[in-house]
């Protein structure tokens, strides 16, 4: 297999990284271009390549830190605060970002701590801390009302135990578009988990749409064919979890879809 195709075979998931570190499908999408155009220019970050993920997602980190890294020394010396109105984008200096970053490459990327330690350029001792200081962040995350599109019974029990165990209310769940609709005519949620196939045969991209007509509600789709939506040519989700899934990655998701939502729910 040529370089080029191992790249091609891990860049779906890099984007799934990106735009959940980012709150954002455009904006994910765009630092994975930048990491390939950089590799493209610099034959030592192309080497890396030859890792395979691990690789990847090192060069992926450079350009994410370089592009992180001026801005803050910007506002740092102009004594610049930042304060709760603040933009998603710049809520991002509000906490440390590697401890973000640490949660979600254990956590939705399933690294271990030895590999997400030699992506961001630390030690596994120093993963394992930054894992438990963002635990704690989300220990402390407001109360979010919770709608859970899922087929399954099991699973969807199993989701209803995570959200309220972090702490949320569940507003209901839905087997069907049907159902989802009418249980958003009664109560609106402040966040979304839903399968994309559903029991009738009807889909939860479409229950989701019906959703977002009424307003803005951040997403988590759950499916066992995530690179089905991370090509990165279309309008496609933020946030997207793999079936079979972790509870741990459910509940690093829910706690980014969340921290991008702070700002339009505070208002």
């Amino acid at each position: 297999m040529t370089l080029g195709s191992k790249v091609a075979q891990d860049l779906p998931f890099l984007r799934r990284y990106a735009r959940a570190l980012s709150g954002s499908q455009l904006a994910g999408d765009n630092y994975v271009r930048a990491t390939l155009e950089a590799a493209l220019a610099d034959d030592g970050l192309k080497a890396q390549f030859e890792d395979g993920r691990v690789g990847l997602y090192r060069v992926f980190n450079l350009v994410w830190a370089s592009a992180q890294a001026p801005r803050e020394t910007e506002m740092v010396a102009a004594g610049i605060g930042l304060g709760e109105n603040d933009a998603p984008e710049d809520q991002l200096q509000k906490i440390t970002p590697l401890s973000r970053q640490a949660l979600l490459l254990t956590t939705l990327e399933e690294f271990t701590s030895a590999d997400a330690a030699e992506i961001l350029g630390l030690e596994p001792d120093d993963i394992d801390t930054l894992v438990r200081q963002a635990i704690e962040e989300i220990e402390r995350e407001n109360a979010a009302n919770v709608l859970i599109i899922e087929d399954e019974p099991l699973i969807s029990m199993q989701l209803e135990e995570l959200v309220r165990s972090l702490g949320h209310d569940v507003c209901g769940t839905a087997a069907t578009r049907t159902q989802a609709q009418e249980i958003v005519a009664r109560e609106m949620p402040s966040l979304v988990l839903a399968d994309i196939q559903l029991a009738d045969g009807s889909s939860g991209l479409d229950a989701v749409d019906d959703i977002l007509s009424l307003g803005e509600v951040p997403v988590i789709f759950i499916t066992a064919y995530p690179e089905r939506l991370l090509t990165g040519h279309t309008l496609e989700p933020t946030y997207l979890v793999t079936k079979p899934f972790r509870e741990a990655s459910v509940r690093a998701a829910i706690s980014q879809a969340l921290f991008f939502d702070s700002k339009s729910s505070a208002e």
